[in-house]
Parts: structure tokens; C-alpha cells; sequence
């Protein structure tokens, strides 16, 4: 109950900080103010719209992900080893998904078990529905930390951005507010500093 009353009273104060009536209060101040508060609701919306651009990135790689099938393939020549100069493929056969024999080619990224083994060797594999050899999907916790991580820096890029905006915002209206100081002080100073 305190912490609600806490939160009233601050926005209060800040609805009175921004549009209510002080004579101090010059128009470039209010501008500022508004400039603050529209830069606030633009962050409010981009986080929005992160968080939303993160989800539809899970949901597309559960997609990509289901349509895959696991199968196991037999080597038919030995896989890339130790040397450098090799290609990264080995040749294999599997079973596709509706039941015929396929024969092809795996990479290192479709089949990274391929790395060392010898022909014969079973190594599993992810094949898509017309039976080709896919890379493997990420685990339901990689895909959560990869579009978390986009969301993250989606809403940190455009929080660097608004922040930026701000700054070249404030640095404009810090000018006018120092030549209109200059111009008063021209009117006003010299009726202080005249000596009688």
C-alpha cells in the first residue's frame, strides 16, 4: 500500500515537474520536458517491439526446428580427420523420413559426428521432409537465449540511440537558453555594474 501511495506521489510530482505552472519556468524548459517524455514513451515502445521481434524469432526457429527428423546414417567413405587440406564431407547413406534409400553427401555441419570416423560408422543426422541432410537444430534453451539476445540488443541499440537523441536535443536547447541569458544579461548587466 506504501509503495503505491510512493509511486502517486512521484508521478505527481513529475506531471507537476513537466506541465504545471511555475514562473521560473521557461518555454525551453518545457520543450525539454516534452522531448524527455516522448523519448521515455518512444524507449516504452521499442522495448515493446523487442520483446515481440524476440518471440517471433523463438517461434520461427521451433518451426524450422520441427520440420526436421532425426534418422542415423552409415558412412560410406571415412570422414574428413586431422589433415587440413580435407574438405569437411564424407559420402553416407540413410533412410529418409517416408521410407526410401537416399545416398549423399555430409558436411561437417549437417553431421558434426562425421570428424574422425571411419567408413561404416553410424552417426546421427537431421533430415528435412523431402530427406535432405539439414543441420542440427538448437536446443530449446539455445533458441530462447538467441532471441532473447536479439531482444536485448535491440532495445539497448535504440536506447543508445534515443539517449543520443536527447544529448543533441538538449545541447540545441542549452544554446538557446545561454544566448537568451547573454541577451538579458546585455539588458540587465550593465544597470547592476554601473558605479554611482
Amino acid at each position: 500500500m506504501a509503495g503505491k501511495a510512493r509511486a502517486a506521489r512521484s508521478l505527481t510530482r513529475l506531471a507537476r515537474l513537466l506541465i504545471g505552472r511555475n514562473e521560473l519556468r521557461r518555454p525551453c524548459d518545457r520543450i525539454e520536458g516534452a522531448i524527455l517524455v516522448l523519448l521515455l514513451f518512444a524507449f516504452g515502445v521499442v522495448v515493446a517491439a523487442a520483446s515481440v521481434l524476440g518471440t517471433r524469432i523463438y517461434h520461427s526457429q521451433r518451426v524450422g526446428a520441427a520440420g526436421l527428423r532425426p534418422a542415423v546414417a552409415v558412412l560410406t567413405r571415412t570422414g574428413p580427420g586431422d589433415s587440413l587440406g580435407g574438405d569437411g564431407q564424407a559420402l553416407a547413406r540413410w533412410r529418409a523420413p517416408d521410407g526410401r534409400e537416399e545416398a549423399g553427401t555430409l558436411t561437417l555441419v549437417t553431421a558434426p559426428s562425421i570428424w574422425g570416423a571411419t567408413a561404416g560408422t553410424r552417426v546421427p543426422v537431421w533430415l528435412t521432409s523431402a530427406g535432405e541432410p539439414a543441420a542440427p537444430p538448437p536446443s530449446r534453451v539455445l533458441m530462447i537465449f538467441n532471441a532473447s539476445l536479439v531482444a536485448i540488443w535491440a532495445a539497448c541499440g535504440a536506447g543508445m540511440a534515443l539517449t543520443c537523441c536527447y544529448w543533441l536535443c538538449r545541447r540545441a536547447i542549452d544554446r538557446r537558453r545561454l544566448a537568451a541569458w547573454e541577451s538579458a544579461w546585455a539588458l540587465t548587466g550593465p544597470r547592476w555594474t554601473s558605479r554611482r
